[in-house]
């Protein structure tokens, strides 16, 4: 089938300015770490959901996935983290048993309830038959008024071998708590579009091509508990014949999620 894109590909000098500045923005993350450290906000969470979905599609072959991370948030802004998530072996990854997402940003409060965020991400994957790690770059705005807030993101993959081309997710969202209860409402829709250089490998993160991914959620917050019901949709119609698009878990489904907050 023939593949959807509005993207051209990147040159490569593009994309070697992109990684830089992916590398310089990390590097000052860790290093804006270094003098706050005694006054850096520690935290840590475990949890399981009975599918690990992002932008609507499974990471973990549909199976039960157990996760974990940490996170050190500076007094300047600046933040670093860690989560491993459980990926049952899942075709999208080559197999990997598990992700480890490695996360340094940055995020500023400039009045009136807005907020802004940006990060460079390393998805590391580990048990994969071959080489698909890869990084992206994400930049983020919010607008919070009492228990709302509403907010736009993009996530950016530059041009890499792991991903077959480059990836482009950009998207916007909504929470509310609910006044008196423990009942947190959350809704999100997307869009994933990108360059195709090698359209087996881009099929792990666009299985059908260009695609919209929504959600709508409701969490139930105790403490450090969190449990939660997350319904995942996309209009992925038909997937590429790739190993790496795991076309039966790109439909609607509903998941559960418990968390607890260290």
């Amino acid at each position: 089938m023939p593949w959807r894109s509005n993207w051209t590909p990147l040159t490569r000098r593009r994309v070697a300015d992109m990684k830089a500045i992916a590398i310089v923005l990390a590097a000052a993350s860790a290093a804006a770490a270094l003098p706050a450290f005694a006054q850096a906000d520690l935290g840590a969470s475990v949890e399981v959901a009975t599918d690990e979905r992002r932008r609507g599609i499974s990471w973990s072959d549909g199976e039960l996935s157990p996760a974990a991370s940490v996170s050190l948030g500076m007094p300047s802004g600046f933040d670093v983290s860690a989560r491993v998530t459980g990926t049952r072996g899942d075709p999208r990854h080559g197999g990997a048993d598990a992700v480890f997402d490695m996360t340094g940003g940055f995020s500023r409060d400039i009045g009136g309830g807005l907020r802004l965020d940006g990060f460079v991400t390393g998805h590391l994957f580990a048990g994969a038959a071959e080489r698909l790690d890869y990084v992206e770059v994400g930049l983020g705005a919010s607008y919070a008024l009492g228990p709302a807030e509403v907010g736009i993101d993009a996530r950016y993959a530059p041009d890499q071998n792991a991903i077959g081309g480059d990836n482009l997710w950009f998207g916007a969202r909504a929470r509310v708590g609910v006044p008196a209860t423990p009942f947190t409402l959350n809704a999100e829709i997307g869009h994933s579009t990108g360059s195709v250089d090698d359209w087996r490998r881009a099929a792990r993160l666009r299985p059908g091509g260009d695609y919209t991914d929504w959600s709508l959620g409701v969490d139930h917050i105790t403490g450090p508990v969190t449990l939660g019901l997350t319904y995942t949709g996309t209009d992925i119609e038909q997937v590429v014949d790739s190993p790496f698009a795991n076309g039966r878990h790109t439909g609607d489904k509903v998941t559960a999620r418990l968390a607890i907050n260290f």
